[in-house]
């Protein structure tokens, strides 16, 4: 008996993401407030190597002007005095050697003092360096807080949230003219945005009707007993091709739904949407000879239940119709800190890492095996990424050894 060969080997997944790139160590990022507070400080720091600079030689010129000694010995005359500031000063000593010794400690003194003022300064300038350095990364972080502003309102637009606005207050300055750009800019794409989502749903309503008319026509001729063989076929081919086009009609209508976040949350067990979706897909699955299994973590989201069914349903259909004969699929559902985890994983052929990008796109898919006309319009993933955002969730995807997909979907709890 000929042994059934193995499936290819997954081809190497990438190991670096060109959008993501990693940071070895994020704390030298050269951030403008890093950049203002160096700038501020330096430019203090070399104010004040200038400043102690003219008052070490201002100060050494004046002690050198004032160095005269008060008085000298005559030649000829004894000293009969002593210093304990000057310990070569002795009693009985020559009034010449006397001189020298008192130009000696004068001298030294004046070098005492210098060398006194320059430590003196140089802490006090180390000390107020610190304070500047500090006082300019706190000025510097609040004239940059508008921009902070401005960039945490871009990440929470990214999020496909265009209802927030900066709405910056305070003077009419370039950061305020800046703010409101960028407002403006948000106006209107929320505008564009809603009008695309108004027309394509209000394109699918309209088209609902008429498949729904031609549907029942069809569905009528092919009751009538009379009808050819031919009339019957032609029927059938009809009826699919307009089952196909309802199919695209209600993917295109949910999809411009589920863009749109959702208000309305309710509490909704995962484990549950998930078992609905495999008892729904569980004929199609023995139909096609794939194994269901799976354990289901009871774990409670807030969001829409049918459109998180819709979610599961998606995913285990895709799943089982790009499957091959004897596979299986994997639906388990786990509770995460602040997640919930919903996981499909399969079985089938195998999936180039590279082309994964290109599945969540509407009308786009892998492979011509995956790309059968009775598979589904294309929208299935689409779907799904819109509504998992739409609940502030996202959906990755990568290939499984020996074939097939991991799909893994993260809702916030």
């Amino acid at each position: 008996m000929a042994q059934t060969p193995a499936p290819p080997a997954a081809p190497p997944k990438p190991t670096w993401d060109p959008q993501h790139p990693s940071r070895p160590f994020p704390w030298l990022r050269p951030t403008i407030r890093i950049r203002l507070t160096l700038l501020y400080g330096g430019m203090f720091l070399i104010a004040g190597i200038l400043l102690l600079s003219i008052i070490y030689l201002l100060a050494a010129q004046a002690l050198n002007v004032g160095n005269e000694p008060l008085f000298k010995l005559l030649p000829g005359s004894k000293v009969a005095l002593t210093s304990n500031t000057c310990p070569g000063l002795k009693a009985n000593m020559p009034a010449d050697e006397a001189n020298v010794v008192l130009d000696a400690c004068m001298d030294h003194q004046k070098e005492q003092a210098l060398d006194d003022l320059l430590r003196r300064s140089l802490l006090a300038l180390l000390g107020l360096s610190v304070v500047a350095f500090a006082f300019g990364y706190a000025m510097a972080g609040r004239v940059l807080s508008p921009l902070g502003r401005i960039t945490r309102t871009a990440r929470q637009v990214a999020a496909t949230d265009l209802t927030r606005r900066i709405e910056l207050d305070g003077p009419d300055d370039e950061l305020k003219e800046l703010s409101d750009t960028f407002d403006e800019m948000l106006d209107r794409l929320a505008r564009a945005f809603d009008a695309q989502r108004r027309f394509v749903a209000n394109a699918s309503h309209e088209l609902r009707t008429p498949l729904a008319i031609n549907r029942t026509l069809l569905e009528v001729q092919l009751s009538d007993p009379e009808a050819s063989p031919e009339l019957a076929q032609l029927g059938k081919t009809l009826l699919a091709t307009n089952e196909r086009s309802e199919q695209l009609v209600e993917g295109l209508l949910l999809l411009a739904r589920s863009d749109n976040e959702i208000v309305d949350r309710k509490p909704v067990d995962l484990a549950e949407v998930a078992s609905r979706a495999v008892q729904q897909i569980r004929e199609e699955a023995e139909t096609q000879q794939v194994a269901l299994r799976g354990v289901r973590e009871p774990v409670v989201v807030q969001g829409n239940g049918v459109l998180l069914e819709r979610i599961a349903l998606n995913l285990v259909q895709n799943a089982v119709r790009y499957n091959h004969s004897g596979g299986w699929v994997e639906v388990t559902t786990e509770a995460l800190p602040g997640q919930a985890l919903l996981v499909v994983a399969n079985t089938g052929p195998v999936v180039p890492a590279y082309e994964l990008d290109n599945i969540f796109e509407p009308f786009r898919r892998l492979r011509s095996e995956r790309t059968g006309s009775d598979k589904g319009v294309g929208l299935g993933l689409s779907i799904v990424r819109s509504v998992a955002r739409a609940h502030g969730g996202a959906i990755t995807a990568e290939p499984r050894d020996g074939g097939g997909l991991v799909m893994r979907v993260t809702l916030p709890v």
